[in-house]
């Protein structure tokens, strides 16, 4: 997921390659969003949620489908499984969260199907985000940015900023340009594993999605790396996921890794949830860009914050 990691594929948006992003400035209002979301609800084992390959010929277009009017579906990445939504639809992003147990704190990520989206969604775009985004994508890279002012996008509290990713799995990007822009979460309950196969996810999530899309286990099984591009205009990792420090230096040097775990202890800086500047942990847990993003970038003047909103970021 990374993202799936704001980022969902979080988070410039999930990409038809010709990408329709209203221009109105006023955003979107979440009717009815509930600020908080509480735990999510058990599964209940006696209702089997519908899974079928993503090969199927139908499945794609029901995947679309389903989303357009504003349910959620599970789909395959080249990290871990993602839960999506349409980011445009600020209900369906709600619904989203409450599958997961989680509140608007800790916005999704956003997929897109290509690079060329990302000017429709971000406010600038440094030439060595650009130049990562060239090398690496599609792949296991979420990048977070200013969003544009006039993106009409509610996922959640964001802060004005976008975690974006385009995923390695070619159906994936298909059903992108199916749909658009798509808010993208792990497909997990909030605090549990990343699902690696469909029927993890349906596991976790049951009836509170609509279609599961299987493709066999993840490829990587790991969440993508996320670079903030917002609190540091040279670029820094905020959670070391799929692509290491060594490949992301190999084209944008200047970015910051994170804080040498093995470092003095009193040389380094303390870890708190939301202390501005707060330094991420030295290794995250496999949960989602989100989550990662939403606990570990300072506060409002600091970057990226979950106090004022958006990974955001996927998987």
């Amino acid at each position: 997921m990374d993202e799936s990691e704001q980022t969902g594929d979080g988070p410039t948006e999930a990409e038809p390659e010709e990408v329709d992003v209203p221009g109105d400035t006023a955003e979107a209002e979440p009717a009815e969003a509930p600020e908080e979301v509480g735990a999510a609800e058990e599964v209940d084992p006696t209702v089997i949620p519908e899974i079928i390959e993503i090969t199927d010929p139908e499945a794609l277009q029901r995947a679309a489908s389903l989303l357009k009017e504003g349910e959620c579906v599970v789909l395959p990445t080249d990290t871990v499984y993602g839960i999506a939504a349409d980011a445009l639809d600020p209900i369906a992003v709600q619904r989203l969260l409450m599958a997961k147990g989680r509140g608007r704190d800790m916005p999704p990520p956003v997929l897109i199907g290509d690079a060329a989206v990302l000017p429709a969604l971000c406010d600038q775009v440094p030439a060595s985000a650009q130049a990562l985004a060239d090398a690496y994508w599609p792949g296991g890279l979420t990048l977070i940015f200013h969003a544009q002012q006039d993106l009409r996008m509610d996922l959640g509290e964001t802060n004005g900023t976008i975690a974006v990713r385009v995923p390695d799995q070619d159906a994936v990007r298909d059903l992108l340009r199916l749909t658009g822009p798509l808010a993208v979460s792990s497909a997990n309950k909030s605090g549990r594993p990343a699902a690696l196969s469909a029927q993890d996810a349906a596991d976790q999530l049951g009836t509170a999605v609509a279609l599961y899309l299987a493709a066999g286990p993840s490829p990587i099984g790991e969440s993508s790396t996320i670079i903030d591009f917002v609190s540091n205009d040279r670029g820094k990792v905020l959670r070391q996921g799929a692509l290491s420090l060594e490949e992301i230096h190999r084209i944008a040097p200047e970015v910051v890794g994170l804080e040498d775990p093995a470092a003095p202890e009193d040389e380094k800086e303390d870890e708190p949830v939301e202390e501005p500047p707060a330094e991420p942990a030295a290794q995250p847990g496999p949960d989602t860009v989100e989550e990662t993003v939403g606990q570990t970038i300072g506060a409002p003047d600091d970057g990226p914050s979950t106090t004022d909103e958006n990974p955001s970021t996927a998987d």
